[in-house]
């Protein structure tokens, strides 16, 4: 069992998406190297200059390069500190090196934070190999050796942590969308079933009145082209769709009318108001559906997270083009937060519609949820 885990240590790939350079590395590598300028010119009992430049710089530059090449910065870092100082133990130097290459401990954390396996393991064993080297150069008690050792393995350990934990998140939002996507395809299934069987059903009278109708055959032939079309385009708001399970039950589900049953008396905290406007004829079930299942979840997040909240304002709004969802809350926080997987799956429904979502806290106070959708729910 200890061997298919250190296989699978070996084998786990580099982090996806690894930051390139960002302003803050370059302010990072100039507020080092004024600190290693300062230290040349003030300390005393230094090694020799030259090693101390050529040992900071080689680990300051590598610095740049640390997420998107880390067993590349930590070869170069690492392998010139120890040339470094096997020079200093052949030449008989006297004196440290400067503070500022305690920034290798950046490097070690890099290692295991944005390396893949294979990297983090080769990396640790050069920092293994310089750290012996090191104290023989500079010769320390037992406790400085064994702190030293303590130092690089936090740093190791830290960074394996961290990636461990954004692991984890991503794994969390990749589940928030697959159930909202999951809900999605149950929702799509129903309308497109209604839209098929109505097709079935003028096809067996068109064929029934044919001969003897033909005005009428042809009445059913255009109803069945607009329910085709109809059901075209749901079909092509299910691509993508990703099914998890099957085994969910397919009970109709509600739409923009049913949202005025989320409203409340006023003997709740917070109160719910919910406004509808506009024209919703036609609209696409799925929209419809879509747009309670927002202000469903949006309201839950208000009464969850809004702290003093005393009012949830819904607004739905229709015109020739699309329909426009906003939900206001006066809490003194934002409802679901900026890291919340409900806000994840929100944002996955609109999208998957072809709409927009947007979400964040008001100038005055408060929460805002914004959609906005298509009346057919097409992707764009």
């Amino acid at each position: 069992m200890a061997t298919n885990a250190l296989r699978s240590l070996w084998a786990e790939p580099r982090p996806a998406n690894a930051p390139d350079r960002v302003p803050r590395d370059w302010v990072l590598v100039a507020a080092l190297v004024g600190w290693s300028v300062v230290e040349v010119v003030l300390r005393q009992n230094l090694a020799p200059r030259p090693l101390l430049l050529l040992a900071a710089f080689a680990v300051i530059g590598p610095l740049l390069w640390r997420r998107t090449h880390p067993l590349v910065a930590v070869v170069v870092s690492f392998g010139t500190l120890t040339i470094v100082d096997i020079v200093r133990i052949l030449t008989g130097s006297q004196g440290t090196l400067l503070n500022s290459t305690s920034a290798a401990l950046i490097l070690a954390y890099a290692l295991f934070r944005w390396g893949s396996g294979r990297e983090a393991a080769s990396g640790l064993g050069v920092i293994l190999l310089w750290l012996p080297i090191t104290y023989v150069a500079d010769p320390m008690s037992l406790s400085d050796t064994v702190a030293g050792y303590a130092f690089f393995l936090f740093a190791a350990a830290l960074g394996a942590a961290i990636r461990y934990r954004a692991k984890v998140r991503i794994r969390d939002i990749d589940q928030a969308k697959a159930r909202e996507r999951e809900q999605l395809a149950r929702e799509l299934h129903d309308t497109v079933a209604h839209h098929v069987s109505g097709i079935a059903i003028q096809a067996q009278a068109g064929r029934a009145i044919a001969a003897s109708h033909p005005e009428r055959a042809i009445e059913a032939f255009a109803i069945i082209e607009d329910a085709a079309t109809r059901t075209l385009t749901e079909l092509r708001a299910i691509v993508g769709v990703l099914r998890a399970a099957q085994d969910g039950e397919f009970a109709p589900q509600p739409g923009v009318a049913e949202v005025e049953q989320l409203a409340t008396d006023g003997q709740a905290r917070p109160c719910v108001e919910v406004t509808l406007s506009g024209e919703f004829d036609d609209l696409s079930p799925a929209v419809g559906a879509a747009i309670y299942r927002l202000a469903q979840e949006s309201i839950t997040n208000a009464r969850r997270h809004a702290r003093h909240a005393t009012q949830v304002t819904v607004a739905v709004t229709g015109d020739a083009d699309g329909v426009r969802l906003t939900i206001d809350d006066d809490g003194s926080s934002g409802a679901g937060g900026p890291a919340g997987y409900g806000l994840v799956g929100m944002r996955e429904r609109a999208s998957m519609l072809g709409g927009t979502f947007h979400a964040g806290p008001t100038a005055e106070r408060g929460w805002r949820v914004e959609a906005v959708l298509p009346r057919t729910g097409t992707p764009r």
